[in-house]
């Protein structure tokens, strides 16, 4: 597995787990675009355990087990995809888990999985700086990290905090994405319904890149809802937006030093 990159915040509610499946379907849908012609093979990982949406996001799946007892990943859209949701007795189950029990989840998730060959791995982290991502630093080598926010200084102080975590840990920061970034009104105007500049402020103060801005749209929260993620829609204004993200994204992997190597074999 090569190019594991992290997708966190400082903050729940900015829309995390939404930029990963999208952006992970991107990958897959019309990856050839930035690939020399070439398809890519994508993983989509949700370490968010308390709040696990990736199957929600991405319409289902299930889980079957091959002959060596790894776990078939779900797999669509071209995306195969893991959820410790999908290890519930009720899909409503909590999860209570001490710090400890996190890094194990982790591990198996990468090791656990009959994953096969692939190029890119998009990780949905939950928000926050604690115990979750400190493992997942630990227990993979990641080629990087993708912060989201909103527009609002609120949103931006805590992803402050988690660029700074990133640091401690020598994960690079390869770009922020600034999400529901304005709502565009019947007559073209716009609304910043939560500000409008942050991500970019973000950028100035710690000098990264700036993947590019989403704007809100009815449809995100739609497609989310049924399992359709807007990306699907090549021609909405919103995919045109995860069109810029993902190439900025693949050309900073493209100068980093740690997508050299394959991370975990199977």
């Amino acid at each position: 597995m090569k190019n594991i990159i992290a997708v966190a915040s400082g903050k729940g509610g900015v829309g995390k787990s939404t930029v990963s499946a999208n952006l992970a379907v991107w990958l897959a849908q019309y990856g050839a675009e930035i690939n020399a012609g070439q398809s890519l093979q994508v993983a989509l990982v949700d370490v968010d355990f308390c709040g696990p949406s990736i199957p929600v996001i991405m319409g289902g799946g299930s889980i079957l087990s091959d002959k060596d007892n790894k776990i078939i990943p779900a797999s669509k859209y071209g995306v195969k995809y893991i959820s410790i949701a999908f290890f519930l007795q009720n899909n409503d189950d909590p999860i209570i888990w001490r710090g400890p029990r996190f890094g194990k989840a982790m591990e198996q998730l990468f090791n656990d999985i009959s994953w096969g060959e692939i190029d890119i791995c998009i990780v949905d982290l939950p928000p926050g700086t604690g115990d979750a991502q400190l493992s997942l630093a630990q227990v993979v080598q990641l080629a990087g990290a993708v912060m989201v926010t909103t527009p609002q200084e609120v949103a931006v102080s805590d992803v402050r905090r988690a660029v700074n975590m990133f640091a401690k840990v020598n994960v690079p920061i390869l770009g922020v994405v600034e999400n529901m970034a304005g709502l565009t009104l019947p007559n073209g105007e716009i609304l910043h319904l939560f500000g409008q500049g942050g991500g970019q402020a973000l950028c100035d103060q710690y000098q990264l890149k700036m993947l590019g801005s989403i704007p809100l749209d009815m449809k995100v929260r739609e497609g989310g809802d049924k399992g359709m993620p807007i990306v699907l829609d090549k021609d909405s204004a919103v995919c045109q937006a995860y069109d810029g993200i993902a190439k900025g994204l693949w050309a900073q992997l493209a100068t980093s030093q740690e997508n050299v190597a394959p991370i975990i074999e199977n």
